[in-house]
């Protein structure tokens, strides 16, 4: 989202980060698979760390976007809710509805790749429109 955000010149307008709902990779670096695809996309996340999301990024953030089902549903356990409709899955910015292939499961990062493209193009595109 960074990426495509400073691409099209808005890089003020924009305060983005991530954060994981679960504990497993805390304070870990980007999963090594996943930081080859982004190379291939001249993206780098050099010095990128997991952190866990917290409650205060309910108020922090206009937007919380999530991948699947499963981190929707830890999403609104840690934010007590979405009493502001915040939370949302980034593929519903898609025509394709639904649950970002995982790669840690499926090992097909390019699959996650196109879906996560896609859905963040369509945030951008939502977000940009007069």
């Amino acid at each position: 989202m960074k990426h495509l955000v400073s691409k099209a010149g808005l890089d003020g307008d924009f305060y983005i980060e991530s954060a994981a709902t679960s504990t497993e990779e805390i304070g870990n670096g980007v999963y090594p698979p996943a930081r080859r695809k982004l190379a291939e996309h001249g993206i780098g996340c050099q010095g990128k760390t997991a952190r866990q999301m917290t409650r205060n990024d309910y108020a922090r953030f206009d937007l919380l976007v999530g991948m699947d089902s499963w981190n929707i549903r830890n999403m609104r356990n840690i934010c007590g809710g979405d009493p502001d409709g915040k939370i949302v899955m980034l593929m519903d910015f898609t025509g394709r509805p639904g649950d970002v292939a995982d790669p840690w499961y499926t090992g097909d990062f390019e699959a996650t790749w196109r879906d996560v493209s896609e859905g963040c193009k369509g945030i951008l595109e939502s977000l940009t429109q007069v």
